[in-house]
């Protein structure tokens, strides 16, 4: 797979999150498969630890267009 370039800042962000969740999952009795299957990952190495799962759900979350809500969620002082 062909990486693109990522905003360095984005990327850091999207890695702690991953490592969060993997935590949890890891704390709870999960396997990486589980905290990868938590955002719709297939997953494909059966034999992929965690530093694995970590990484793939972090380009995963990285990668994902932002979308912009349709309405502010404050309206500004007139």
């Amino acid at each position: 797979m062909m990486m693109q370039h990522m905003d360095a800042a984005r990327m850091d962000y999207a890695t702690g999150v991953a490592r969060q969740v993997c935590a949890r999952v890891f704390r709870d009795g999960g396997t990486p498969a589980d905290a990868m299957e938590v955002f719709g990952i297939a997953h494909v190495d059966v034999h992929a630890g965690w530093r694995d799962a970590v990484d793939t759900i972090a380009r995963a979350l990285a990668t994902k267009p932002q979308t912009m809500p349709a309405e502010p969620p404050f309206k500004a002082a007139a």
